[in-house]
Parts: C-alpha cells; structure tokens; sequence
C-alpha cells in the first residue's frame, strides 16, 4: 500500500505478527486441522488489520483521513466472521470472551495509552485465546491441554511485553527490568506444574530477560531473538504439554 493512500492500511506493530501466527498455529496442530480452519486464519488476520486500523484512527482523534481502513478492514472481517460461523455455528460460543480485551485495547488507543502494560496485556489475553478456539475448530477433544497451551501462550508473551518493554522503552530503568525477571520467574513457576521441560525453556528467557536489556541490542537483534523464542515455546508446549 502506498503513502498516499493514508494512514492505517498496513500495520506497522512488528510485534503482532508473532502474536497472531503462534497461538493460532499451536492451536491448529494441537486439535488438528479442518476446512474451518481457512476461514477462521483469514478472519484472525483481517481482524488484526481492523483492530490496527480502528486504534490508529481512535488514537487520531476519529480524523477522516484514518476512517477508510476502518471502513475496509471492517467489512472485510465482518464477512469472513460469518463465513467462519456458517461454516461452524459452535466457535460463536467463544466471541463474548474477546469483548473484554477488545475493548481494553480500543480504550487504551482512545486514550493514547495503547504503549501501557494494561493494554498489552489485554492484546496478549485475546492472542492466547485464539489458542482455544483454533483447536475447537479442529476435531480435538481435550479442552483442557488446549486451555493449559493458551496459558502458555500467554504467560510466554506476556513476558515479551514486559521484555521488549525493558529493552526498548525502559532500557536503563533497573526497577523495571527486575519487574520483568519476576514476571518471568512467575511463569516459570507456574508452567513447572505442569511440563518440566517447558519450564527449562522458561528459565532460559528468565535469564534473557534480566541478562539482555543493558547489552542495549537493537531492535532487529531482539525481533530476531524473538522469532526464535516464539518457535521453541510453540514446539515445546506441543510436544510436551
């Protein structure tokens, strides 16, 4: 998309990708495949698109010139969000547990506070939950292994929101990357419950959370890093959990 054709039409969240591939994916491979599938991915990126798009016109204080992404994008999911519930009427059941994020998110960016913790998170809740409803669409079973892959998915990038966060923005605030460490230490607790082996990964990016911050790495070193963390976590999780 051109410059000319205004702000909004190509999201520039870097970030996100990573958040909206991963829970999908694990979800997908964990229940196992389905037609539904390939509705349900269009209508999950396309939606992101449109998310992207509202925040950024909400952010510009409603200006005309950010409405027709909004309008596009808008459409565009809301059609392949029926597609995805007349191909399966079920998966409608889990729509009202996103409404919550969604809207934490959309206020946030209405505010001009989408860059809080309290948004990312959000962003992070709704990511994870995407987990479930991939793996609902397939013909798995276990709810429960789906649950506990989407707990896994969010404590892992919610650690990425307080980790990039040290990284970047708070590069050089002690306090903050000490906050990171214990996020990350609480998740390793948490996820030793349930898969040692994945807990091993989690000590790993415990360290790296405490360890990588004043190396002052750029932020192609850490997208980097992160494709990598994200691909272990994902793996590990599926064959373990």
């Amino acid at each position: 998309m051109s410059r000319s054709r205004g702000p909004g039409w190509v999201p520039n969240q870097h970030g996100a990708w990573a958040m909206l591939a991963s829970p999908l994916a694990v979800g997908i491979l964990a229940g196992g495949p389905a037609w539904v599938h390939l509705p349900l991915t269009a209508f999950w990126f396309v939606g992101y698109f449109a998310f992207f798009a509202t925040s950024l016109w909400l952010k510009a204080g409603r200006r005309a010139r950010y409405r027709p992404p909004v309008r596009t994008y808008g459409v565009a999911a809301l059609v392949l969000g029926v597609i995805t519930v007349v191909a399966q009427p079920g998966l409608l059941v889990w729509a009202p547990l996103f409404l919550l994020p969604l809207g934490v998110g959309l206020a946030a960016a209405a505010a001009r506070r989408e860059r809080e913790l309290l948004s990312g998170l959000a962003t992070v809740v709704g990511s994870g939950l995407m987990t479930v409803v991939a793996y609902a669409a397939g013909p798995g079973t276990d709810l429960t292994r789906a649950w506990l892959l989407a707990l896994v998915q969010f404590l892992y990038f919610a650690g990425t929101v307080y980790y990039v966060k040290s990284a970047i923005r708070e590069r050089g605030n002690d306090r903050f990357r000490r906050l990171s460490g214990a996020a990350h230490a609480g998740a390793t607790l948490v996820v030793l419950t349930f898969s040692p082996w994945l807990a091993v990964v989690f000590v790993l990016l415990t360290v790296r959370a405490v360890a990588v911050p004043p190396l002052g790495a750029s932020p192609k070193q850490l997208g980097i890093g992160e494709i990598v963390a994200t691909t272990v976590v994902a793996l590990v999780s599926l064959l373990t959990v």
